[in-house]
């Protein structure tokens, strides 16, 4: 049974940090590009992130290069979002996903970012 399973999310003052973890199961987690979507509230999702499978490469959306860093250890079947600098307009629900550079086949169930003084 593929699992991806998000955490780290929270409530978070503007310029503050979080990291966001994803414990993946159930599938051959070195062979998928990993991905970070988000989705704030009344507005479409849109692609955060996006890591190689060995993890030596990474895409960024323009509005959090250089804040937001993504990154994964092959040996926990994890993939990681270490997001600083926080501004209210991260403030979504940000959901990990498996699949290759296009296509995404797994998601996670989501954890909410709250950026907010």
């Amino acid at each position: 049974q593929v699992q991806l399973v998000e955490s780290g999310g929270g409530l978070v003052q503007p310029g503050g940090s979080l990291r966001l973890s994803c414990a993946a199961s159930g599938f051959t987690f070195i062979n998928y590009v990993m991905k970070w979507y988000r989705q704030a509230q009344g507005k479409e999702r849109e692609l955060v992130a996006r890591i190689s499978t060995s993890g030596g490469s990474t895409l960024y959306l323009n509005s959090v290069k250089g804040r937001f860093t993504a990154s994964r250890d092959n040996t926990k079947n994890t993939v990681y979002l270490q997001m600083n600098s926080l501004k209210p307009e991260d403030t979504a629900v940000y959901y990990c996903a498996a699949g290759d550079w296009g296509r995404s086949d797994y998601w996670g169930q989501g954890t909410q970012v709250t950026v907010s003084s």
